[in-house]
């Protein structure tokens, strides 16, 4: 009996080869994967601020993204502001769903799964009690996110939540909100 196998094709733009080529590399150097990532703030007046991304450090040397990138950040009218920019607590939701979504983009490329539409909506729920000082026991930051996918694909529901849940295994911006490292400030 001659059964042919007939293998899938997927183009979800992601180089998948050259990533588990990096995974190997590094894994026999793991030095080189030690990266330092960095981003400039600049004041302009009131609470609004820019944001600058150029380089960083990895692969044991300084390296340049092809060009900057510049992210402002501002706050809306209701709190005295002129709305300039996204806030900082949205610019952080924006990186959650960001670097999410990549995933689910690689995942699903390395698993043989043709994406048609990835959508990721997040939200952020927070007091303002704690910012602004009206009670010390209300934490600043976000006290629930949820994260929803809406995922068009060439595969099964399971399949799917698959590729969810590992974008949220190697997410390091997951990691980075639910496992948060040591951050030291220091004026100089």
């Amino acid at each position: 009996m001659n059964i042919s196998a007939s293998m899938k094709t997927v183009d979800n733009g992601v180089n998948v080869e050259a990533l588990l080529g990096a995974r190997t590399a590094l894994a026999e150097m793991p030095e080189a994967a030690e990266f330092t990532w960095r981003a400039n703030c600049e004041w302009m007046g009131g609470v609004h601020s820019r944001s600058t991304v150029e380089g960083f450090f990895g692969l044991g040397e300084e390296k340049a993204h092809r060009q900057p990138f510049v992210f402002e950040a501002d706050h809306p009218a209701e709190f005295a502001a002129p709305d300039a920019g996204a806030t900082p607590v949205e610019i952080v939701l924006s990186a959650l769903a960001s670097c999410l979504t990549a995933g689910v983009a690689s995942v699903a490329q390395n698993r043989g799964i043709q994406l048609r539409s990835v959508r990721a909506t997040v939200e952020g729920d927070m007091s303002l009690y704690g910012i602004l000082g009206i009670d010390a026991d209300v934490r600043n930051g976000f006290n629930a996110i949820r994260v929803s996918f809406d995922i068009d694909a060439d595969a099964t529901r399971d399949e799917i939540a698959a590729v969810v849940a590992q974008s949220q295994k190697r997410s390091a911006v997951f990691d980075i909100i639910t496992n948060p490292g040591n951050v030291k400030v220091v004026v100089n």
